[in-house]
């Protein structure tokens, strides 16, 4: 398999492009991959492109880069809003999310999280290495982590919520019952069309959000609310559910 990299650097046919001293060891030591030998390159502006490897040294490398191999596309104007968990469901959220193809991700602190120490670097570099792995031309962005009561701060007005819901409005009830339940996520969407609206989806963490949040939520005329099924997922399990339902039914997964 032809290895492919994203690079921080304009790409044109007959330029050089440059590694990074992570990458040259990579090419060099983890594939066993030589000058000459041939390599993928993307920047998330350019397209793709077909390039050959010119030199690799401890402290970087090049690369000759020949035809393009893909025009660059647009992808959904999707953003995962999500709050943070232990580190191993959280590196699966990111890596998922960025497979699955959202253009951002945003962590967001609720009441109920409890990991709230974010190493944003490291996260970002899973972003990187899953839209490597994957094809796709795009790395999403990891913001730094936003208290709930700032999350709409400048929110766009064409962006539009979904807001995983998994309570009911039943306080006397574990999880709050079946009343007042969002209907599930591809009937709350039956009535949106695929259009150029922005979208967002919103999950919580492993205790769910405070009825004090999850009425400011359903308050919103830009929220819908929908729930994931009969049974409570874990925070990354519905992560990836909900953000995968979405394509399903509005994202670029419909076939043009």
């Amino acid at each position: 398999m032809i290895p492919r990299l994203y690079i921080d650097a304009p790409l044109k046919t007959g330029a050089a492009a440059p590694f990074d001293s992570a990458q040259a060891h990579y090419l060099k030591n983890v594939l066993r991959r030589a000058p000459g030998d041939e390599v993928r390159l993307f920047n998330g502006r350019d397209g793709e492109f077909a390039a050959e490897i010119a030199e690799l040294k401890k402290k970087g490398g090049l690369a000759g880069v020949k035809a393009k191999t893909r025009e660059q596309t647009s992808e959904p104007e999707l953003t995962l809003y999500f709050a943070p968990v232990k580190r191993g469901a959280l590196e699966t959220i990111v890596q998922k999310a960025t497979e699955i193809g959202v253009a951002a991700l945003q962590p967001v602190l609720t009441g109920r999280t409890v990991a709230s120490k974010l190493n944003v670097e490291r996260l970002q570099a899973i972003a990187v290495e899953a839209a490597e792995q994957s094809g796709r031309l795009s790395i999403p962005s990891v913001g730094e982590p936003i208290k709930f009561a700032r999350m709409f701060d400048g929110w766009p007005e064409n962006r539009r919520l979904l807001f995983c819901d998994e309570a009911g409005d039943d306080e006397s009830a574990e999880w709050g019952g079946r009343e007042g339940r969002a209907p599930p996520l591809l009937e709350a969407l039956k009535d949106h069309r695929r259009n150029t609206d922005q979208w967002a989806v919103l999950t919580g963490p492993e205790g769910g959000f405070a009825p004090e949040e999850r009425e400011a939520l359903r308050a919103k005329p830009f929220v819908t609310a929908a729930t994931l099924g009969p049974r409570i997922l874990r925070a990354d399990t519905a992560a990836i559910s909900a953000l995968v339902l979405w394509q399903a039914a509005l994202g670029d997964w419909i076939r043009p």
